[in-house]
């Protein structure tokens, strides 16, 4: 047994009564639906809301076998592989160590040929020298930084794997419902019958909407004293006056109003207004009700019991400023895709008020999952943003899960990042860090492969000397005693890793501009940068060392 107000708790089908039931966030269904005991419409699914009415339902899912379970199973196979650029990294730096490592090894093996001593503190000197031990040391730096930054937009990271996946974005996929738009229908215009005034067609929309405080009963009466301020002083002097019985939303009569001073006054679907008046809508506002419904909106009319006043449209409203982030996210390269349960009519007019590029209609969670691995399957890296519980499995095998923090708990625990102020168009700010993070990784490991040039000056020369004097052509920097020449490099391998992690923190500065262009820009300064910061480092540590007597 349901009243209104609660959670169905598992699929079944209604027996007894009749109520309209929010399924938005099983379905991606905005719009309440109507359902009961007969019709077509008697099934009804595990954690829809009751928002009118009360119903008996009969419980039909066997154990583990509804919707939700399905979902479970869904989102439980999920497994994130890795982004190109982690394991690229990953066989970058596996490949450079080994071959820094056969290097020393070779090292040893040269000097049992020729019998001499090389000291095995010196070969390990040399191989922590060579091996890229600053990146590596500083690759949790980056990670952390990058997810401190997301925090500071009020975004939570699960890990710093999806911030790097979020700087390779290639394909945006964002739900509807609560996503784009608001979640909730608001009065967006209103069209009086042709014989009565617009004042007092506002008058009725107002009253009718008096006791109304559902988020569309709440938009109706901002709307009209937003636009008719006289109205609510009007009320004011009648609510002393007269009390209102209130008539609350009923599934079987699908309106909802007030009585006040002996006169009714109703709001809901036309052929409930039909019915109640006894009068057919006039040709006027018949005409305004298929444009309303072409639009993808929803069309309340308001009445008394002796006369049809007019129309309010009621639609969702899309998220200010979504185009401009949108088209900034167009000009990286991105691909944005609203997903949406709701028919094709009202996706369509979404879409082109929101400045998507293509749209997916009457999605069932299946079918967001299958269009997320479909593109996936291609190579693109794809990023999902949702709220409820039929985005989880596709939030759950994004490359980058965006959940809103006002969405389904399923949504938050599947995603692995949660935006704080459900916003979508922080997607742009995520995508810019992330990018900033893959251009930080990336300068700091040319910075770190461009170090070893003078590290081999300073310590193959300083290995070498003892016995192959004429070797002392490669000591090109100089450096006083084959001794001092090793702590010299060592000292600056482990001061350099200490001096990069404000950088590492604060990050590379992020300017969106072409990859060849940005190349180049890297190589000039942390490529040439990386050669010549170490000579001059290991030079002036050298220096200090001859200086203070040490060698």
């Amino acid at each position: 047994f349901l009243k209104m107000g609660e959670y169905i708790p598992a699929d079944g089908e209604i027996i007894k009564g009749e109520a309209s039931i929010d399924e938005s966030s099983v379905t991606g269904e905005s719009q309440p639906v109507i359902k009961g005991a007969q019709g077509d419409h008697t099934s009804v699914i595990s954690g829809s809301l009751v928002v009118s009415d009360e119903i008996t339902v009969r419980i039909t899912a066997d154990m583990g076998k509804g919707f939700l379970d399905k979902m479970i199973t869904l989102i439980e196979g999920a497994r994130r592989k890795k982004t190109s650029n982690e394991l690229a990294l990953s066989i970058f730096l596996s490949g450079i160590a080994i071959v820094f490592l056969m290097v020393v090894c070779s090292l040893k093996i040269f000097s049992l040929y020729f019998h001499i001593h090389i000291p095995l503190v010196t070969l390990a000197a040399l191989l922590v020298c060579l091996i890229p031990t600053t990146i590596g040391g500083l690759l949790s730096a980056i990670g952390i930084a990058g997810i401190n930054r997301l925090m500071q937009k009020n975004v939570l990271a699960m890990s710093g794997q999806a911030i790097e996946a979020a700087g390779d974005i290639d394909v945006i996929l964002i739900d509807k419902t609560g996503t784009i738009t608001i979640g909730n229908r608001q009065a967006f215009a209103m069209v009086q019958n042709k014989f009565v005034l617009e004042i007092d067609c506002a008058r009725v929309c107002y009253l009718a909407s008096l006791e109304d405080n559902t988020p569309e009963g709440k938009s109706i009466r901002e709307y009209m004293k937003n636009h008719y301020p006289d109205i609510e002083q009007e009320e004011a002097v009648w609510d002393v006056r007269k009390k209102p019985i209130i008539i609350p939303f009923s599934a079987k009569t699908r309106m909802s109003g007030v009585d006040l001073g002996g006169i009714e006054y109703r709001k809901g679907a036309q052929d409930a207004i039909e019915h109640f008046v006894g009068t057919p809508v006039p040709l006027d506002l018949s005409a305004e009700i298929k444009k309303i419904s072409r639009k993808g909106g929803t069309p309340i009319l308001v009445a008394t019991k002796d006369k049809i006043y007019g129309v309010v449209f009621l639609k969702d409203i899309v998220k200010p400023g979504l185009v401009e982030k949108f088209a900034k996210l167009r000009s990286m390269g991105q691909k944005i895709v609203m997903i949406t349960g709701d028919h094709r009519l009202t996706a369509a007019a979404i879409a082109k008020e929101a400045g998507v590029d293509d749209f997916l209609a009457e999605a069932t969670p299946e079918h967001k999952l299958e269009y997320l691995k479909e593109i996936q399957s291609h190579n693109y890296t794809v990023a999902m943003t949702g709220d409820g519980v039929n985005d989880a499995p596709a939030l759950a095998h994004a490359d980058v899960g965006v959940a809103m923090s006002s969405g389904t708990q399923a949504a938050k625990e599947a995603g692995n990042m949660i935006d704080l102020d459900s916003n979508p168009t922080k997607l742009f700010a995520i995508t810019q860090i992330g990018k900033q993070l893959l251009m930080t990784r990336g300068s700091l490991t040319t910075f770190s492969i461009a170090n070893d040039l003078a590290k081999y000056f300073a310590i193959l020369p300083a290995i070498m000397i003892p016995y192959f004097p004429e070797m002392e052509i490669f000591n090109v920097m100089r450096l006083a005693t084959p001794q001092s020449s090793i702590l010299s490099a060592v000292i600056f391998n482990a001061l350099v890793i200490v001096a990069l992690i404000p950088l590492a923190f604060q990050g590379v500065t992020f300017v969106p501009q072409e990859p060849a262009k940005l190349l180049r820009k890297n190589l000039l300064n942390y490529g040439l940068g990386g050669v010549l910061v170490p000579f001059l480092g290991i030079k002036f540590i050298d220096i200090i060392l001859h200086r203070m007597g040490w060698f």
